[in-house]
């Protein structure tokens, strides 16, 4: 992976934590994470220093299965 496509916020971001534990498909962090990030709701939320909760996917939709 070419770290200049990486989002800035993965490494603390929840979405990183749900891939990990097996909760999230590999698509969500190959597709936003990892290559397209500025097309992220949640990237372009904190650029903006807005509220948005840790169960929102990167397309902007809640996941009421992610805890």
């Amino acid at each position: 992976m070419d770290d200049k496509k990486i989002c800035k916020w993965y490494d603390v971001c929840p979405i990183k934590r749900f891939y990990e534990y097996g909760k999230l498909d590999k698509k969500w962090v190959e597709d936003y994470c990892w290559n397209n990030y500025l097309k992220c709701v949640r990237y372009k939320m904190e650029e903006k220093n807005l509220y948005h909760p840790d169960n929102m996917l990167p397309d902007g939709t809640i996941d009421e299965n992610l805890k």
